[in-house]
């Protein structure tokens, strides 16, 4: 929410877009997520459910956003379920405050990738806590109710390489089945024709693809059309259809 009223470049694209936007109309980040309930100041489960209508009506499907890696400092997880998020020592607050906060006695994580600063305004999930991946199944059960499609940010943080690589030493060893598999397959069971879109980057679609995703980003291909040549277009072009078809 900081950023977006003080960054000069996305003040200028929401004046674009919206131009009677004013500083009132942000109410918080959109990846710093409370609970997956729709905000009132949004019209609430009634006004997305009567929005899906419309869309279906046109002959349009709703895919609603998921952000696996973090959730608010202030998500009622960090005060009832502590053990599912990274969590550090107070040693670690002293020391690096940008990268943790204190809950209720617990000194969780910021958010983080493992090439940037922390984020400070979420706090970091432990995707190989097993309560953490059957509670993500059971909200996302309730999310997939009110749409058709889920759209997961940054899915690749999830691989247990990945979050392994980001957290050494923080969260063990990976557990034997991956995030992705395991929740997916939960939420499948009770809704099959669920589709799930990850955005990747660092090459790993293919890997997310084998573990449930329908669709991934083509990040590969953006960057193509904005720094190649038309040579390295034309031969990113000619890989497979069975894979170019998962792409968007």
């Amino acid at each position: 929410m900081r950023i977006a009223n003080e960054n000069v470049s996305l003040q200028a694209d929401f004046l674009r877009v919206l131009p009677d936007y004013t500083l009132a109309d942000n109410v918080g980040s959109a990846y710093s997520v409370h609970r997956y309930i729709v905000d009132a100041h949004l019209g609430g489960p009634e006004g997305l459910a009567k929005a899906r209508h419309m869309l279906t009506q046109r002959g349009l499907r709703l895919i609603l956003d998921f952000v696996p890696n973090h959730v608010a400092p202030d998500h009622p997880w960090a005060f009832e379920r502590p053990e599912y998020f990274v969590q550090g020592t107070h040693e670690d607050l002293a020391q690096a405050s940008n990268a943790f906060f204190e809950v209720s006695g617990t000194v969780i994580a910021h958010g983080r990738d493992p090439y940037f600063p922390p984020w400070p305004d979420v706090a970091q999930l432990n995707a190989f806590s097993p309560g953490l991946r059957r509670a993500v199944g059971e909200t996302l059960n309730l999310v997939v109710e009110q749409c058709d499609g889920i759209r997961c940010d940054m899915a690749m943080l999830l691989l247990n390489h990945i979050f392994e690589h980001t957290w050494n030493g923080r969260v063990g060893e990976h557990p034997p089945e991956e995030y992705w598999r395991e929740v997916i397959s939960a939420v499948r069971l009770q809704h099959p024709n669920a589709l799930f879109l990850a955005e990747v980057y660092w090459d790993l679609e293919w890997e997310l693809l084998q573990l449930g995703f329908d669709y991934c980003y083509d990040k590969r291909l953006y960057e193509r059309l904005e720094h190649d040549s038309a040579e390295s277009i034309r031969l990113h072009l000619t890989a497979g259809l069975d894979y170019q078809d998962k792409l968007v």
